[in-house]
């Protein structure tokens, strides 16, 4: 029987991310990420409710050091991945204990830019050795790099450019 399992989420982070790295020679950054993501409907008085789901995201490598060099606490991401289950035996009481995750293979800029206040999207590449995330907001994409950078001359019609940001330093 065939699986598939993919997972696409947009929300706001409920918390900095945690970058570590592995250990031994190979070291691999992992950045984990809570993620509050939203929904929203009409209850039985006609009333919007907002009902929050918390996920918690991990994201491997130079996308995860991307990320949490341009992500804080309140900002919106969009995240791409999969889902994956841990289990184990908890030391203390001896019980089965598991947890579900998302694994995040890529992510972009979204919801009007960084938290730390400019604009700006994610990377134009998908492609798994590169990091940072795909396509973006306001157009750009492709694989040629593009993204979401611009308002200014010479970056098109593709966004606004973070003050201070140079398109080189883009980590993507």
């Amino acid at each position: 029987m065939a699986s598939y399992n993919k997972v696409i989420l947009m929300g706001n982070l409920t918390r900095d991310p945690e970058l570590r790295y592995t250990q031994g020679a190979n070291s691999t950054a992992v950045c984990k990420v809570g993620l509050a993501v939203n929904r929203r409907y009409k209850n039985q008085q006609g009333e919007w409710v907002e009902k929050p789901t918390f996920v918690d995201v991990t994201i491997f490598g130079n996308r995860g050091e991307a990320f949490e060099k341009y992500h804080r606490k309140g900002a919106t991401a969009f995240v791409e991945g999969r889902l994956e289950l841990d289990t184990w035996e908890d030391k203390n009481s001896g019980q089965k204990r598991s947890k579900l995750y998302v694994i995040a293979e890529n992510w972009e800029f979204a919801g009007g830019g960084r938290a730390e206040g400019g604009g700006g999207g994610g990377g134009g590449r998908r492609d798994s050795d590169q990091g940072g995330g795909w396509g973006s907001q306001g157009g750009g994409g492709g694989s040629q790099g593009g993204g979401s950078r611009g308002g200014e001359e010479g970056y098109g019609d593709y966004g606004a450019q973070p003050a201070g940001d140079s398109f080189e330093d883009t980590p993507f």
